[in-house]
Parts: C-alpha cells; sequence; structure tokens
C-alpha cells in the first residue's frame, strides 16, 4: 500500500475519533479507567504537542503528566472549552512532535485512533461494531500482529489470533494454548485490553481456557 494511501486512513481516523468526541460531550464515560472524554482529548494532544507525553514510560515525568491532563480536562469541562481542545486535535501534531512524521504517523495512530474510538463508543449502554473499510481493517491486522508478541508476552498459555477467513496468526507459543476467533477490530481491542467489550470466541483445552480467562493483555 502507497503511503498517501495509508496517510489518507491515519487523517481518516483522526476525523472520526474527534467526531466521535465531539458528540459524545466533555463530560461522558470511556473505557480509559479514570478518564471521562475531556481527559482523553486532553492525553491525545498532549501525546502530540508536549514532552510530557514521556511520562507514559519514564516514570519521573508521570506526576506532571497526570497533572496537565488534569489542568487540560478541568479547562474543557465546558462546552466551548470542550470543542477548542477538539479542534486542537483535530488539526494534528505539532511540527516538531515525532507524528509530524508520515511514517511514525502510521505506525502510532491507526491503531491508537481506532480503539480510542471504540472506547467512547462502547462505553454506551448501546453500540454496533461499525464496518470499516477492508484496507483499513488489514492495516490493523498488520498492527496487531507485529505488536501481539509484546501485548501477549504475559499470556499464561499460548494464544493463536484467528480470524473468521481462517487466518491465523501464533501470538505466544505455548504447548497449551487458546485460539482467540473474532474480526480484526475485535481482535485488536481484545489484544489492547478491552477484554470485556470484544466480541471474541475462545476455543482450546479446559484448562487452557479456565486459565486465560483470568488474564488481561496489553502493553
Amino acid at each position: 500500500m502507497l503511503v498517501s494511501e495509508v496517510m489518507h486512513l491515519v487523517q481518516a481516523s483522526r476525523l472520526a475519533l474527534a467526531e466521535t468526541l465531539l458528540a459524545a460531550g466533555p463530560t461522558a464515560n470511556t473505557l480509559c479507567d479514570g478518564w471521562e472524554t475531556r481527559h482523553l482529548v486532553a492525553h491525545l494532544v498532549i501525546r502530540e504537542r508536549s514532552a510530557l507525553a514521556a511520562g507514559v514510560v519514564f516514570k519521573p515525568l508521570s506526576k506532571k503528566l497526570d497533572a496537565k491532563i488534569e489542568e487540560l480536562a478541568a479547562a474543557a469541562q465546558s462546552p466551548e472549552g470542550y470543542a477548542a481542545l477538539i479542534r486542537t486535535f483535530r488539526s494534528g501534531p505539532a511540527k516538531y512532535s515525532p507524528f509530524a512524521i508520515d511514517k511514525f504517523d502510521q505506525a502510532a495512530n491507526l491503531s491508537e485512533y481506532f480503539i480510542h474510538t471504540e472506547d467512547v463508543r462502547r462505553a454506551r449502554g448501546q453500540w454496533a461494531p461499525r464496518v470499516l473499510d477492508k484496507q483499513y481493517t488489514e492495516m490493523l491486522w498488520q498492527n496487531l500482529t507485529r505488536a501481539s508478541r509484546m501485548l501477549f508476552r504475559k499470556a499464561p498459555v499460548g494464544i493463536i489470533l484467528t480470524r473468521p477467513d481462517g487466518q491465523r496468526h501464533v501470538a505466544k507459543k505455548a504447548p497449551n494454548a487458546v485460539s482467540i476467533t473474532g474480526p480484526v477490530t475485535e481482535l485488536m481491542l481484545y489484544g489492547f485490553g478491552r477484554i470485556d467489550q470484544s466480541l471474541v470466541l475462545f476455543e482450546g483445552g479446559e484448562t487452557a481456557l479456565e486459565i486465560v480467562k483470568g488474564f488481561k493483555p496489553g502493553l
């Protein structure tokens, strides 16, 4: 796939997420623990526009990162402030940000935007899976398989990701394995820890299935 085609998908995903957040309003629940939609937008803006984003992995900055998220979220509690913060996110990353580099943007954001869109959609009482473009789905699959070793590194059994079309990917090798079957989008959500909101099926030995019930994948 051409880089231009991939970036079109990333930009479309950004706009879809922005519209979903705007429609939900500033105080809607999300699947991100402790965050309303305004906190999620604050996270997205900081991630692309501030060095404090390093606090996700660099612990000395984590408290400052949390404080900045709370500061932006507080300013976005009103409809006007919330819309302004979404406009900042919609406009894209700062010029100095790594996300301004097309290849980095594609690698980091396609899955990020899909997952966070579902974090808003599936936190409501009623939702249905979206029907996505085939190219979009295939890119999500590529991202998932690349990340799968990390996502399932702590799995107590082997994990095989299986699509409805029969394509399979071994996320973790082990003698006792469980096959997790579902559409790419649902496997993506399960892999990134949205286990209660993903529509997947499990197949395997009784012992392996019992073991995997207490496991939550994720980074």
